[in-house]
């Protein structure tokens, strides 16, 4: 048994205060050896000889292999710490008080805990999200649906939302990026004094946040139909560890392509021209190991279901994927009911991708779309309206700067009395063009922007969030307890679609995801209609 290190001190300290110690079991007595006196002229030793450059060069290569041995471990030792204990500052986090309503969103406290021993024994789905937030929708419900039909538990990750979204890559490099995307150990960079350079790990910490999508949308509906997980711990070591699942154990389909793998549940399918292979839903349902893991799930057609009551599940679960947060519905309800009953509204993404390249032709298509199908204007009538339309206007042109400012208080202190920015059409087959528009975008400033011109000159009264801010200064209190980051500008493209969502008529930007959720979903739903199955 080992000695306890006070004790070796006591008995240290002893030794040192007795003139001898005794060694093993005998009598012997160590001494200090007598030195002889004597008168004789000390005698002159040789010098120690003196290092040579050869002997220097090796002491010195020794000491440096040295130090990079002694930080190899010390890296990898701390790359370990991480990699093991980075969740387990969530246990930390307490309930939220009553008082604290529209003031800071909580990630669920039992984040990280492992789930209830009972469902260990059971069988599991899990996927790898990516991409923008309408993206990593689409997986989830094609997840939910493709869990459900195989009987396994789901494994749902966090939203990732922001302006650094994880691209797609194949399998193996995305698991990576997925695995190591948590922020938790990075926590001191929300703390960082704004006269202080950010340390190079922080670079872009406040260019995305992760959230709960139980904080999002009514998952309480989901999980009455189906059992699932919320993880926040993407590693193989949460897997092994809470669900006692071995890498032996896991089935694992990698893709090595965006649009490899299609899930079908008819055999008397044809090939499809956008994925390569086509995975019968039966044939997994017979996978024995308890984990089956899949790549990406993204694609509204990555389900190919023919079963009636296969396509029932999955219209189920879209109908689960509307927005029921309370700030995001006290805040689009506040300004819908500044706008009135009667609005119209569309949604034009033109920030990113091919939609910031083809935006005037993308703006256009709305704008026809909205005017003719929606509004009944003839065809005859929109051409000539366009091709009155001059150059673009800006805020400037319409009103002073005094008159700006007399807007936007009226519009913060009446909901009943909005100033339009043009005066209205007096000619009777253009007077549906003085119904209130509403533009959800994700441009900088809509009124300015030359591909938006057709709607500021066509509708007299159109409307932006920013005419609204004083009806969504809620959202200014909502911090995010995860990364200390507020999550206001983060939820701004959710408030947008709410409010189109709530809109008497609705259009949006074709071939954009963001848009079929919300012509396809919210305004349905909202409308307490049926929500159309698509794939």
């Amino acid at each position: 048994m080992a000695v306890p290190a006070f004790r070796l001190t006591a008995r240290a300290r002893e030794a040192s205060a007795s003139p001898s110690v005794s060694l093993e079991k005998g009598r012997h007595r160590m001494r200090a050896p007598r030195t002889p006196i004597t008168l004789e002229a000390p005698i002159l030793t040789s010098r120690r000889p003196q290092p040579t450059s050869a002997d220097r060069n090796n002491l010195y290569i020794a000491v440096l292999v040295s130090l990079l041995a002694f930080a190899c471990f010390a890296c990898f030792g701390t790359a370990y710490y991480l990699y093991k204990f980075r969740w387990s500052h969530f246990l930390e986090v307490g309930p939220r008080r009553a008082d604290e309503v529209f003031k800071v969103i909580e990630i669920d406290p039992y984040i990280d805990t492992c789930p209830q021993s009972n469902l260990r024994e059971e069988k599991y789905l899990s996927y790898l999200p990516h991409s923008g937030f309408h993206n990593q929708r689409i997986a989830l419900e094609n997840a939910l649906a493709l869990s459900h039909l195989l009987n396994r538990t789901l494994l749902v990750p966090p939203i990732r939302l922001g302006s650094k979204p994880l691209r797609y890559v194949n399998y193996d490099s995305l698991y990576s990026f997925v695995a190591l995307s948590g922020k938790e150990n990075f926590t001191h960079c929300s703390r960082t004094a704004l006269n202080v350079p950010l340390p190079s790990e922080c670079l872009d910490y406040f260019d995305y946040t992760l959230l709960s999508w139980e904080w999002l949308i009514d998952f309480s509906a989901i999980r009455a139909r189906q059992p699932t997980i919320l993880r926040w711990n993407l590693t193989d070591i949460w897997i092994h560890d809470c669900l006692n699942i071995s890498f032996a154990n896991t089935h694992t389909l990698k893709d090595s392509s965006r649009y490899q793998f299609r899930f079908v549940d008819d055999t008397s399918l044809s090939p499809n021209v956008k994925f390569t292979e086509d995975l019968q839903i039966d044939t997994l349902a017979s996978i024995k190991e308890p984990l089956l893991q899949i790549g990406t799930l993204f694609g509204s057609s990555r389900l190919h279901l023919s079963v009636p009551e296969n396509r029932r599940v999955r219209s189920q679960i879209r109908e689960s994927m509307v927005f029921t947060n309370p700030y995001l519905l006290h805040a689009a309800e506040s300004v819908a009911k500044a706008l009135g009953e009667s609005y119209v509204a569309v949604h034009v993404r033109l920030g990113d991708g091919q939609f910031q390249a083809n935006g005037g032709t993308k703006a256009r298509s709305v704008w026809w779309s909205l005017i003719r199908d929606e509004l009944g204007i003839p065809v005859a009538d929109i051409v000539a309206l366009e091709q009155n339309i001059g150059k673009p206007i800006t805020d400037s042109s319409i009103f002073s700067n005094q008159k700006m400012n007399d807007f936007q208080e009226e519009l913060s202190i009446s909901d009943s009395h909005l100033l339009c920015r043009k005066g209205h059409h007096t000619q009777s087959h253009l007077s549906p063009l003085n119904v209130p528009l509403y533009i959800a975008t994700d441009v900088t400033d809509p009124a300015t922007d030359p591909d938006l011109a057709l709607f500021f000159h066509a509708f007299p009264c159109t409307f932006h969030l920013g005419d609204f801010l004083g009806h969504i200064d809620t959202l200014d209190q909502l911090e995010n307890l995860y990364d200390g980051l507020k999550l206001k500008p983060f939820l701004i493209p959710f408030l947008d679609a709410i409010i189109v969502g709530m809109a008497s008529r609705a259009i949006g930007t074709p071939g954009s995801t963001f848009s079929t959720y919300i012509t396809d979903v919210l305004w349905p739903k909202y409308h307490h209609l049926a929500i159309s199955e698509r794939g």
